[in-house]
């Protein structure tokens, strides 16, 4: 009714002097029923009245913008720090002078990680995530990090890369050393143990 009334009053020129004193006097009437003791407004007109004040820019929105947003934050995190994990073993661990990656592949790796963690108390901060490197020789671990080392961590999400047995691309071995150039494959695992669980480690092979 309130926004009825709006319409009414929105172009009074469309409206004679009789018609204006007709349309006033009607909603005299309306507010005075409105005013009168026993009379209230049901809870049906309220919900009509307020949801024509919904926008677009409601707090769930803004609250679902948000989420959204700190996984994104997240997800970068975690591609940075596996990308400074494998840089930092190339010498070391990996004992390779050239570490070839598929495309976008640490991208995708941060986001199945960031999903991983959804369902846990303290999401991706509650974890203790573990890198290593699969070839010939069986797993390497190429390094360890947590997003946020004031959270005690509740799980452990170990992150398994593959390296490509070839050793690289043929254009590239007349260049260097076969044993000094190291290519991952596209194919990756995810392994995630409770730390204070009995229940079995969930495993996740992704293609």
């Amino acid at each position: 009714m309130v926004y009825t009334a709006a319409l009414l009053f929105g172009n009074p020129g469309l409206l004679d002097l009789s018609e204006e004193e007709s349309v006033l006097e009607m909603i005299g009437k309306y507010f005075l029923q409105l005013t009168s003791p026993g009379r209230g407004t049901s809870s049906a007109r309220r919900g009509s009245v307020e949801s024509c004040d919904e926008r677009d820019n409601s707090p769930v929105a803004q609250m679902d913008a948000g989420v959204e947003q700190e996984q994104r934050v997240l997800q970068q995190a975690v591609t940075r720090h596996i990308e400074l994990c494998l840089t930092e073993a190339k010498a070391s661990t990996l004992l390779c002078q050239v570490l070839l990656l598929p495309h976008h592949m640490t991208a995708r790796v941060g986001q199945d990680v960031v999903r991983s963690s959804a369902d846990e108390p303290c999401g991706l901060r509650g974890a203790s995530i573990k890198v290593y490197v699969e070839g010939k020789e069986g797993l390497k671990p190429v390094g360890s990090f947590s997003i946020d080392p004031s959270v005690t961590p509740t799980f452990e999400l170990s992150v398994i890369l593959r390296a490509d047995q070839s050793y690289g691309w043929p254009a590239l071995k007349h260049i260097f050393e076969s044993d000094k150039v190291l290519k991952l494959r596209p194919e990756y695992r995810l392994v995630k143990r409770k730390l204070y669980s009995s229940a079995s480690p969930v495993i996740h092979d992704f293609y």
